[in-house]
């Protein structure tokens, strides 16, 4: 896969991409990241990327003609173009008001060959950046940061851990939160190392066993596989559960996710009702 990102901070980048997985990726030719400066596509003195919008308002926005002709050197395409040969690359532009990016946007992307990525500021982009040259508009979160360049290292990170060989035991990657792979649970029966189902990933633990008193949990030295799967399931679904009940909502749940769902639920009003008899000094 190749990477192009645009920025008018390229020495951002330098350091980020030589560490972990990334560099890992970069050096066996899995991918290739390019960074372009727009400044050297700005055409006056000043080399100006942004100016004042139309209609007044607050702040600078990012101007259309260097993006567009980095672009063009780029031999991208027009967006037009690039659906009709049913190209397998995106132009992304990265902004507050994209779609929000996650795990299932990462696996698509990751399926490209190339990925350009526009990083935007936080004023705004010229409105034409993202309806003509931009295929998709992506999001790292519901908050604002002061341009794109951090989100374009969060995409590169998430993107190249996905493609084939980069990461040492690439199965790993399907046991991960937010990974949804109902269907390899469906055809491979119950696991002691069982996918995330979209769930956040179950708890993990290691050597020593008793690290200063606190103790494994004793069914996963047990060596009873079918109940090390069916303790890791119901952690995921209790971690989801006490820290994003939103994912319960989206992912499909087995009869025994929802048994198990249920005990969670009564468990945590027992502790609650609990606590307010405690506070009540009953």
């Amino acid at each position: 896969m190749r990477i192009d990102i645009l920025t008018i901070f390229p020495d951002f980048f330098r350091g980020p991409l030589d560490y972990g997985i990334v560099r890992r990726a970069r050096e066996a030719g899995l991918v290739s990241v390019e960074v372009h400066d727009l400044r050297a596509f700005a055409h006056d003195r000043h080399r100006s990327v942004d100016d004042r919008p139309f209609g007044g308002g607050e702040g600078m926005v990012l101007k259309p003609e260097p993006i567009f002709d980095c672009i063009a050197e780029l031999n991208l395409g027009t967006w037009e173009e690039r659906i009709a040969a049913a190209t397998e690359q995106s132009v992304i532009l990265l902004s507050a008001q994209g779609r929000r990016f996650d795990q299932r946007v990462a696996t698509e992307l990751s399926n490209l060959d190339r990925m350009v990525l526009i990083c935007g500021r936080y004023e705004g982009v010229d409105e034409r950046v993202g309806e003509f040259l931009a295929d998709r508009e992506l999001s790292v979160g519901d908050y604002v940061l002061s341009g794109g360049e951090l989100a374009a290292l969060v995409l590169v990170d998430a993107v190249s851990r996905l493609l084939p060989g980069a990461v040492g035991n690439q199965a790993s990657t399907r046991q991960e939160s937010f990974t949804v792979q109902q269907e390899l649970l469906a055809t491979e029966g119950p696991q002691s190392t069982c996918a995330s189902g979209g769930l956040l990933d179950y708890p993990h633990y290691t050597r020593p066993a008793d690290f200063r008193g606190i103790m494994v949990p004793e069914v996963l030295v047990s060596g009873d596989h079918e109940q090390i799967r069916l303790w890791r399931r119901r952690a995921a679904l209790e971690k989801t559960f006490r820290n994003r009940p939103d994912l319960l909502e989206q992912v499909e749940l087995s009869e025994e996710d929802r048994l198990l769902l249920s005990q969670i639920r009564q468990h945590s009003e027992n502790l609650k009702l609990a606590a307010d008899a405690d506070r009540a000094g009953w």
